[in-house]
């Protein structure tokens, strides 16, 4: 019963909304300025909402700014029409099962099965009661910012004194708390149709302002009103011939706005034209109009499509939207991306990894069952090709998913790709996000392949530059060993670690509730993993201390095996000066089902608020759940997505951003394409990056090597050409000098003058002094 008459006020309600403030109110546009955002921090069907009706009132010289309370008529629209649609679009959807839904008698109790339908349909409507009330007050509210504007004070009594808010109030506690679910259902349904009421209202006495309104253009039929032009009426407005001295230029609706009000005039009026307007007038068109806005009504399909058709034909488009959790990266973006890929890439090359590509998508056999509680996370494809397929949740499990399948013992590979997460976006966690991985595959001496992925680590961040950083380490076997200690069933081991690596987000408390109450570690137990967790200091003296006399860790076999391991880990780390960033922590818990050793963590300690910006560890058993044939394998993730945002930050904050790496810009002072073309061409021949430029104007090339940071600039204008020469110009140095057309890209003295260190001329010169 709902449905239908909820339906046609999701397309009506924001129409009300646009006609009323460019029309009557002059509320402000910017109101419908909601931002989209690929993190997942705003809603689809809000900035929906703000997109439409902003694309009717496109063009119109109405809107200006409400103030005050007045301006919240306005600027909740979005919110409240948005949550609405979303209310419809769940009780549509469950009405639309219920009615499809074949009937099975004898098969159980039908008085159950329909009680149970009942209250999902009760949870559905009541849920939909609300917007509409929200919805009823702002119509009203803006309704009576449209009736101020009237001059004649009995008429805006008249029109005033037959709607009162506090009649509205009671509608939704009359809804809600009546236990009869038919009773519900039907105090929903007639807040619709009161809702549709007052909608009818508000768009008649916007209306009737605006035909009142000598100074607003009034749409007329069978011409096309455009956004912004003078189209004028003067029989209609009795405004004087354009000859007038004192005519005065009409203020104009906006170009869908004119559209609405002539469909809605016209079905009021018949197209007659208004002579006057009066209260008994706008009770007619209010009834006219109420009768219009039924879903029964056949003129309303009309309307509708005619709405729709503005907004899908504007001129100015709806702005495209990305999905959540991905994002774009602009030129000055990428430059820093690029930067960094270089360093990453060229760290791993120098530690003899090569490079390893594998599909974007899995088999899903392939991922399940590898991430522990994050298997939820993965993004599962539609099956097109007779094979169930994944997005890939990491690149390690691929990494060692190709080790298995080709049959390799030994390899150390590094690769940067994307990876996909069905996580709730937030600021610096994305749904889309690039990986830099550096895997070490075989067998070697006891942490061999460990210290170097941990001193690859450090490399990395150290040659970035990103700022102060610690890398938490730990090992699951010690943790393990922690967690027996502690009296935890090992059937309970990863799921303990699950909660116990929330700790960096989490208060102990936090963790220790989820603990008890969902994976139901006694009270005693939990404090006892508190009391460890809290362990964290410098690696050789946190060793020290866990292997002190009397440890209840130098009594677990596994613990013992770790702290062997660690030792010689941490000593070889401090060899290579490395170990004064490691923080050995026991409250780090990877909650990674594949990890078997040592685990760690690299955690930014700056300003900008990211969190953990790489991680890793040892997985000697992941292989094997290939192959059967175990290659143990330790590796780290970088990333990347968390280091851009801070690289991308630390540069904004010096303004040194530069998108391209052109070295010379040249700049004819004309439009000889071929001269351009010559000049240019010897450039990137002689491996200059160069860009040319065409224009008359000395300033346009200025201005652009400028704006792009390009430090050098060749000019030719037409002295040069006619004496043969070019104009070098050093933008840092403000700096010019003449140099001969045919040299100025040349080595004098070739490759042997360059070999033995003898003078190099020309631009290729200017250009390595620059650059060093």
């Amino acid at each position: 019963m709902a449905p239908p008459a909820a339906a046609a006020a999701v397309t009506l309600g924001g129409k009300g909304a646009a006609l009323t403030p460019a029309a009557a109110a002059r509320g402000d546009v910017a109101a419908f300025d909601v931002p989209t955002s690929g993190d997942g921090l705003s809603a689809k069907d809000e900035a929906d909402v703000a997109a439409d009706v902003k694309m009717l009132l496109f063009g119109s010289k109405l809107v200006g700014a409400a103030g005050g309370a007045d301006a919240a008529s306005f600027t909740k629209v979005p919110t409240v029409n948005g949550i609405f649609r979303e209310a419809v679009r769940a009780l549509h959807a469950r009405v639309r099962i219920e009615l499809n839904a074949p009937v099975k008698l004898g098969k159980r109790d039908a008085v159950q099965t329909g009680e149970g339908k009942e209250e999902a349909l009760v949870v559905l409507a009541t849920q939909l009661a609300r917007p509409v009330q929200a919805m009823l007050k702002l119509s009203v509210a803006r309704a009576r910012l449209c009736v101020a504007r009237i001059d004649d004070a009995e008429l805006r009594k008249k029109l005033t004194d037959g709607v009162e808010i506090d009649d509205l109030k009671g509608m939704l506690g009359k809804v809600t708390i009546d236990s009869d679910a038919v009773s519900v259902l039907r105090g929903v349904y007639n807040s619709l149709l009161k809702f549709r009421d007052i909608l009818a209202w508000e768009a008649a006495v916007a209306m009737a302002v605006i035909e009142m309104d000598s100074s607003i253009e009034k749409p007329q039929a069978g011409e096309e009103n455009e956004a912004g032009s003078s189209t004028e009426n003067p029989h209609a407005s009795g405004e004087k011939p354009k000859g007038d001295k004192k005519s005065k230029k009409k203020k104009t609706l906006g170009k869908g706005t004119s559209a609405v009000l002539m469909l809605l005039r016209d079905h009021v009026t018949n197209g007659k034209e208004v002579l006057s307007v009066n209260s008994a007038l706008l009770a007619e068109w209010g009834t006219e109009l109420s009768l219009l806005f039924d879903p029964k009504c056949p003129r309303l399909v009309s309307l509708v499509d005619k709405v729709k058709e503005i907004v899908e034909t504007n001129e100015v488009r709806r702005l495209p939207k990305i999905p959540k959790g991905t994002r774009d990266f602009g030129k000055e973006q990428m430059a820093i991306r690029e930067h960094a890929f270089s360093i990453i890439t060229g760290v791993f090359k120098m530690h003899g990894a090569v490079s390893l590509d594998t599909p974007v998508f899995e088999l899903r056999e392939t991922l399940m069952g590898k991430y522990g509680e994050d298997s939820k996370l993965i993004y599962d494809l539609a099956d097109q090709g007779g094979e169930l397929c994944s997005l890939r949740y990491d690149l390690t499990v691929p990494f060692a998913r190709y080790v298995a399948m080709n049959n390799i013992s030994s390899l150390k590979r590094y690769q940067i790709a994307k990876v996909y997460r069905r996580d709730n976006p937030s600021k610096g966690r994305y749904r889309e996000f690039y990986q830099c991985d550096f895997d070490i595959a075989g067998v070697y001496e006891t942490m061999e392949p460990d210290f170097e992925v941990i001193k690859v680590l450090t490399e990395l961040l150290d040659q970035l530059d990103i700022g102060t950083y610690e890398i938490k380490l730990n090992h699951r076997k010690l943790l393990d060993g922690m967690l027996e200690i502690c009296g935890v069933p090992p059937e309970k081991f990863r799921t303990v670690c699950s909660s116990i690596d929330k700790l960096d987000k989490q208060t102990f408390e936090q963790v220790k509730k989820e603990l008890v109450d969902e994976k139901g570690i006694s009270n005693e137990t939990a404090d006892k993993i508190g009391d460890l967790v809290k362990t964290r200091g410098p690696p050789l003296e946190v060793l020290l201390e866990l292997r002190k006399e009397g440890s209840k860790f130098m009594g677990n076999a596994g613990s013992v095996t770790a702290l062997n391991e660690l030792e010689i880990l941490f000593k070889a780390l401090d060899k290579a000066n490395a170990i004064g960033k490691i923080v050995f922590d026991l409250s780090l818990a990877r909650g990674l089902d594949y990890y078997t050793g040592v685990i760690y963590e690299a955690v930014f300690k700056g300003t900008t608020q990211v969190g953990s910006i790489a991680a890793g560890g040892r997985y000697d058993n992941l292989v094997g759940m290939f192959s059967g044939k175990q290659v143990p394998a330790v590796g780290v993730s970088l990333g990347i997505e968390r280091v851009f945002a801070i690289m991308e930050q630390q540069e904004m904050e010096k303004n040194q951003i530069r998108a391209t790496e052109t070295e010379v810009l040249v700049s004819i002072i004309g439009k000889d394409l071929i001269l351009a073309a010559e000049l240019v061409s010897e450039l990137w021949n002689a491996g200059i990056k160069a860009e040319f430029k065409l224009t008359t104007r000395i300033q346009n090339h200025l201005k652009y090597a400028t704006q792009s940071g390009i430090p050098w600039m060749v000019l030719v204008g037409e002295s040069e050409i006619s004496s043969g020469k070019v104009k070098l110009k050093n933008l840092a140095a403000s700096q010019e000098e003449e140099v001969d057309r045919t040299e100025f890209a040349q080595v004098s003295g070739g490759d042997e003058a360059t070999a033995t260190g003898g003078e190099v001329g020309g631009l290729e010169g200017k250009r390595r002094m620059w650059v060093r």
